[in-house]
């Protein structure tokens, strides 16, 4: 159990590909005795009469342009000209300033990249979609889908679907979402479940059929429907009326149907909890937050934090993957209905939800119950620049945990942060948009004092020092789970079309999207820009 907090990867050159090294490495390159380095230096020195060059055209273009307009006859074409080619040297310029780290691509490695994600909106369980199935709410994001990247009907290759809570009709609800989009009848397709990390494992999976040589074009996503959860009889009720339907005569079946008892009408409801703990997720983010001393203020605050970025992003315009959605015999939703900014005044009269009356997680720092679906489309970078796609962003490394299901059930993105930084040979300086899944605000807080602690790292995760937290001024900038809804299959693709478009955006270079999920289990992948 847990107990109260106590108080260089090297670069690796990549052959083949351009290295856009700082200022203060080169000397050290210039002199290494390795060969490989070696040839890196000439493409970094090669760099910096690039950018001599570049510096020359742009003073060059600016005097021509000067000049024009101070003549007085100025042709429109000259000054036209003279426009363009200040405009072409400053685009180069600029990518000269914005492709200041390497690039994740390798060798002999295909290049997977994200051309599109969509999500309906997000709606409190119980509201608009109540009347709606599953494979409704998917097959809208796939319709969606399709409407956004004009994507022929039969040029996917495979369809993958994440859910959580299965409606029983459509267990196979990628399929059944499929053909009710219009997709070919001979695309294959399949679901997934892997809690609140469903969609996530979608996405890798398209990743690697296609890294496989099996795919060229998946589209992957997520749904998740908490209005209509399937509730069953108890037990034994259930062997009674599987009894009752092999009954011969009918003497059997007035036997069986006089041993039901009153009991036997209660019924089974489906529970947040662990089976292998039968804790609920909100009791263990409870203690959780106890362990690490995160207190309820802070709990508020980031929670009020998360809706407030929500709501300014959604003014904004800037959540473009969101699509507008006709409900049958409804209007058309078109934003997320759970953004509810409120005060630090009326969160702290909420009382505890789980743990009570100590606890510290309540409704207003949790994630709500949550209807709705996303989709993203993936391809190989060569498919998709030969359909005419221009790419949002690479899919690089990810990984996936697991970690004790009953102390350390929340704790995913502790785990995973440093794997798959690791892999992709980054540090969190590296990483300029961080997209981590919110489930409770005392979940993230958990996280962020466990990613900042040496005696975490050494003690429970075996490492010599801490990965270090996020810095907030880059971490979840246009809200999160707690406050744009958390349908548990759907989230993951949300969170990495987030963090595509933020880096579009804001300008970065790579993002980190980071999940917890049930079971003790946990998800990291880091995402690059496409260059513009």
């Amino acid at each position: 159990m847990f107990v109260s907090m106590c108080p260089t990867i090297g670069w690796q050159p990549v052959q083949g590909v351009p290295c856009l090294l700082p200022v203060d490495s080169w000397d050290r390159i210039q002199h290494s005795r390795d060969p490989c380095e070696g040839k890196v230096w000439k493409t970094a020195s090669y760099q910096s009469r690039n950018t001599k060059r570049i510096r020359a055209q742009t003073m060059m273009a600016s005097m021509l342009l000067k000049s024009i307009r101070s003549s007085p006859v100025s042709p429109s074409w000259a000054v036209q000209f003279a426009a363009r080619s200040l405009s072409a040297t400053t685009h180069l310029q600029a990518q000269a300033q914005t492709k200041s780290k390497k690039t994740l691509a390798r060798p002999g490695v295909k290049n997977i990249v994200l051309v599109e994600g969509v999500r309906t909106p997000f709606l409190m369980s119980g509201t608009t979609y109540a009347d709606l199935m599953p494979h409704d709410l998917a097959r809208a994001a796939l319709q969606g889908l399709l409407h956004k990247t004009g994507l022929p009907k039969d040029a996917v290759d495979y369809i993958i679907y994440g859910t959580v809570i299965q409606e029983v009709k459509t267990s196979n609800v990628a399929r059944e979402a499929a053909l009710g989009a219009g997709f070919s009848d001979k695309i294959p397709a399949h679901t997934v479940t892997m809690a609140c990390i469903s969609s996530n494992q979608a996405m890798t999976s398209a990743v690697g059929l296609i890294a496989a040589g099996q795919c060229d074009a998946v589209v992957a996503g997520g749904v998740e429907f908490m209005s209509d959860v399937p509730i069953r009889h108890s037990r034994k009720m259930r062997k009674t009326m599987l009894s009752l339907n092999k009954a011969k005569t009918l003497g059997q079946r007035l036997s069986l149907i006089g041993s039901i008892r009153l009991a036997h009408f209660s019924p089974e409801l489906p529970a947040v909890a662990e089976f292998s703990t039968a804790e609920t997720m909100g009791h263990s983010a409870d203690r959780l937050a106890a362990a690490f001393g995160v207190s309820r203020v802070e709990q508020d605050e980031f929670a009020l934090r998360s809706h407030s970025f929500a709501k300014k992003a959604q003014e904004a315009g800037l959540l473009q993957d969101v699509i507008s959605f006709k409900v049958p015999g409804r209007d058309i939703v078109s934003k997320d209905n759970g953004i509810r900014p409120s005060s630090k005044e009326q969160m702290a009269k909420l009382k505890p939800a789980f743990i009570k009356p100590h606890g510290t997680v309540t409704a207003a720092n949790s994630s709500f119950l949550t209807d709705g679906a996303s989709a993203v489309l993936i391809m190989s970078e060569e498919k998709a620049l030969a359909m005419g796609y221009k790419p949002k962003a690479y899919l690089r490394d990810f990984v996936y945990v697991s970690q004790d299901p009953k102390d350390q059930l929340l704790l995913g993105p502790t785990y995973a942060t440093p794997k798959v930084l690791e892999r992709a040979g980054l540090t969190m300086n590296d990483i300029d948009v961080f997209e981590f899944h919110e489930a409770f605000a005392g979940q993230i807080m958990a996280n962020l004092k466990a990613m900042d602690s040496d005696w975490f790292a050494q003690t429970y995760m075996g490492r010599k020092a801490k990965v270090g937290t996020p810095p907030m001024e880059k971490f979840n900038n246009w809200g999160g789970s707690l406050s744009l809804g958390h349908p548990f299959g759907a989230t993951g693709c949300r969170l990495v079309t987030t963090v595509a478009h933020r880096l579009q955006k804001e300008g970065g270079q790579y993002g980190l999207v980071a999940a917890c999920a049930a079971g003790g289990q946990g998800h990291a992948m880091v995402i690059e820009a496409y260059p513009k």
